[in-house]
């Protein structure tokens, strides 16, 4: 068994496990750093039909290898781009997720509001202004916010979201509590106007606080 397309598959099925992706948009993607080549999510295919073996394969060019396999998605070049500029990554997912949408149209990072937030990011989810898919100008957008912000999440205006970390896994993780954040983000600023109260964010004492916390080896197994 090919571990790493094993882990594709099962990092794009758990996108639909958590309702983060509508009819076949999404993807993720995880790259072996020492053969060079990309397993992706094919174009359009629903998740409830996606099967291990149809996670396709190309390098770095964008060339499917093998024959008689799927068309990789329409995603693909984007993903390519921050697997060549960003060296240490060996996953990026990407979504069109409920509350991650309404925040990418509305041109509004998810502010930091609960300490879950700050353990994972430690920042608040930037969101960049609107490019279009051609050529290399999303993964240009993501590289400049991701190298400002360190944000391994960034929300393209009036598109999605897309996530990048070590694995597949991780990337996917990554879009769960970005839409959890947004979610949650969005009830209690809702709420508080409804209150005539303001909803402030954590200051960043504290969310450097949660953040090393939960980022040292004090935080989960060895």
């Amino acid at each position: 068994m090919n571990t790493l397309k094993h882990e594709v598959w099962k990092a794009n099925l758990s996108l639909y496990n958590n309702n983060l992706v509508y009819g076949t948009q999404g993807n993720v993607s995880g790259m072996d750093r020492k053969t060079g080549m990309i397993y992706i999510k094919p174009s359009g295919v629903n998740y409830e039909f996606l099967k291990e073996d149809m996670i396709t394969v190309v390098d770095l060019e964008g060339r499917v290898a093998g024959r008689g396999t799927l068309k990789p998605s329409v995603d693909t070049p984007h993903h390519l781009f921050l697997y060549r500029n960003i060296r240490k990554i060996g996953g990026v997912c990407h979504t069109h997720s409920k509350f991650i949408t309404v925040f990418s149209i509305s041109g509004l990072p998810v502010p930091v509001l609960t300490t879950a937030h700050a353990d994972i990011f430690g920042r608040e989810i930037p969101v960049t202004p609107y490019v279009d898919n051609t050529a290399d100008k999303i993964g240009k957008e993501f590289l400049k916010t991701y190298r400002k912000t360190g944000c391994n999440a960034v929300i393209l205006g009036q598109h999605g979201l897309f996530t990048v970390a070590e694995n597949p896994e991780k990337s996917a993780f990554y879009a769960l509590m970005a839409e959890y954040c947004a979610e949650v983000s969005y009830h209690a600023i809702t709420m508080g106007k409804f209150a005539g109260k303001k909803i402030k964010p954590l200051n960043e004492k504290e969310i450097e606080k949660w953040y090393g916390r939960y980022h040292s080896d004090r935080y989960g197994q060895k």
